[in-house]
């Protein structure tokens, strides 16, 4: 298959700014912060995408200053997690759905296939994508099997498995990390001497799942957990702990769930990574070169691939 040109844009694209900035508002709203807070809030978003276009600094950048400035306007010390409810809320029925999704994979002609699907849709509970008052979270749950995949190197991902002995894996959202369990079930049966390490966020940001997270669902009692030390939602490798960074380095695979950990790893051009997520904005279709709302395993382009 011949790999897409991949171009990574100077600054914070424009096709990001409403995005941003919607998040800001919705993100205000959600915290219950007055018209007054919410208002300086979108002029910290807006101030954020402003210097980016003479700074390294990435829509994740951006939003953690939102986050921080709504922490700060509700008074709260620096871990308060805005979106502890919903999350709760995410982890909970995605659990009650479980049982039923293992029948689904146990069922399969090919489980692992299944697994993997199951973990991809999984990627629709994102509130940083889709403003939290938008998203029916039991709804979608039920439509899990309904989005089909327009990029899909499993016959890649499966052949560097089969020689892998460490795979880390990148988890996202809260409530989707059930699914990614489910899946990583199936890649411990199939390959039981796979050593696999799950990392999650270091500090709560919009609804990405943490350590604490992981101990609701058992994902710790499952593979062995660890913060990347990201606060952001993705993973700014520079930014990470130096026990993630060693443990990324020697890692064989790495699976990245989610469109933050795809922005902010793609151009590392690194081939040991695979792209696990759902597409949900037109930039992210215009990168991948797949349609919205379509999913997505990708395996990562070789430096050949990145038009500087």
């Amino acid at each position: 298959m011949r790999k897409a040109k991949i171009k990574p844009s100077a600054g914070i694209a424009p096709d990001c700014y409403r995005c941003v900035v919607n998040h800001a508002l919705s993100a205000s709203h959600f915290a219950g912060l007055s018209e007054e807070q919410t208002r300086s809030i979108i002029k910290v978003a807006e101030a954020g995408l402003e210097e980016s276009q003479n700074a390294s600094i990435l829509v994740q950048h951006v939003v953690r200053r939102v986050a921080d400035a709504i922490i700060k306007a509700k008074g709260e010390a620096s871990s308060f997690d805005i979106y502890a409810e919903v999350k709760k809320k995410s982890n909970l029925l995605s659990l009650d759905y479980a049982e039923n999704l293992q029948k689904k994979i146990d069922a399969s002609a090919s489980p692992l296939e299944a697994g993997l699907q199951i973990a991809a849709a999984g990627n629709i509970i994102d509130f940083g994508a889709k403003d939290h008052t938008s998203l029916d979270l039991d709804e979608e749950l039920q439509t899990l099997g309904s989005v089909s995949f327009t990029r899909y190197d499993f016959d890649a991902f499966k052949k560097s498995v089969k020689t892998a002995s460490t795979l880390l894996y990148l988890c996202d959202n809260s409530g989707e990390i059930v699914f990614d369990m489910l899946f990583i079930k199936q890649l411990q049966r199939e390959y039981p001497d796979l050593k696999i390490v799950a990392a999650l966020r270091d500090r709560p940001i919009i609804n990405d799942a943490t350590l604490a997270d992981a101990k609701t669902v058992g994902l710790d009692r499952l593979v062995t957990t660890i913060s990347s030390g990201s606060i952001y939602p993705g993973t700014i490798l520079a930014e990470t702990t130096d026990e993630f960074q060693k443990i990324y380095t020697s890692a064989d695979v790495i699976l990245s769930k989610g469109q933050g950990n795809f922005e902010t790893l793609l151009p590392l051009a690194d081939e040991r990574i695979f792209f696990l997520l759902r597409i949900k904005c037109d930039y992210m279709a215009a990168l991948s070169q797949v349609e919205r709302d379509s999913l997505v395993l990708m395996q990562a382009p070789d430096r050949e691939s990145i038009v500087l």
